[in-house]
């Protein structure tokens, strides 16, 4: 990650908070105690900014000033409300058409899917603040620049933002194996928000709980499943063809 794009420093980086400043992500020392480390710990958990504790080594190693035990990457984007996005979107005549994604962590599905997202007209992207890829210079350029031009709403809560989704009219499609219905059947060109889980394990079965529909893309190789990026571009063109039919 570009050198350019941290801050570090007790003070300097609650004042960036305090500003205005898209924290991506915070790196604090392990141990590390004090009046002005619990506030800036207050700060993290009041604007929903991941943080994690680090050893020191670390925190060396993304810099060789006088750190002070804590280090934050700067986000290139301006993240987006969720909850003022889709009244926006609403009372534009538009029908939203809005994609979770829960725990994807490799830069380069994450850049492919929000270029594809770009692409197919989604509204927003919604990722949760600890667990996601983060959003730097390789996540750009994987997304051919998407990643300017397409809303992106970090949730401190995914379960409760799923639930204002359904509570505002949009209805929730879950792509997973574990379905007898195929991608192809629910009715896209009503509101809806599609969710993907990750490489590894899926969408957690609290979110799958949620889900109006749960869809699968039918398999006829020998391999278990798609990369997650693909299969994203497939869901997403399917609500596209049927919004594309039904305009």
């Amino acid at each position: 990650m570009n050198k350019e794009n941290i801050i570090y420093g007790l003070r300097p980086v609650i004042e960036a908070i305090n500003s205005g400043q898209e924290i991506e992500k915070l790196f604090i020392q392990s141990g590390l105690r004090g009046e002005l480390y619990f506030k800036l710990i207050s700060l993290a958990r009041k604007m929903a900014i991941p943080f994690q504790p680090v050893p020191i080594s670390k925190l060396n190693r993304l810099t060789s000033k006088n750190h002070q035990g804590v280090v934050a990457y700067i986000s290139p984007i301006i993240y987006q409300s969720v909850e003022n996005l889709i009244p926006l979107i609403y009372e534009q005549g538009q029908t939203p058409l809005l994609l979770i994604l829960d725990r994807i962590t490799d830069v380069r599905n994450f850049g492919a899917i929000v270029r594809t997202a770009e692409c197919a007209g989604v509204h927003a992207i919604v990722i949760p603040s600890k667990g996601s890829a983060l959003i730097h210079a390789d996540a750009i350029k994987t997304s051919a620049g998407a990643l300017y031009k397409i809303p992106v709403c970090r949730s401190r809560d995914l379960y409760k933002t799923i639930l204002f989704l359904r509570n505002s009219g949009v209805q929730i499609i879950a792509g997973t194996e574990k379905s007898d219905l195929f991608y192809h059947e629910p009715d896209y060109s009503n509101p809806t928000a599609i969710i993907l889980g990750s490489e590894s394990d899926g969408i957690s079965e609290d979110f799958l709980r949620l889900a109006d529909k749960k869809v699968k893309i039918p398999l006829f190789g020998e391999i278990e499943s798609l990369n997650v990026s693909v299969a994203a571009g497939i869901i997403m063109y399917e609500a596209v063809k049927q919004r594309t039919l039904h305009a």
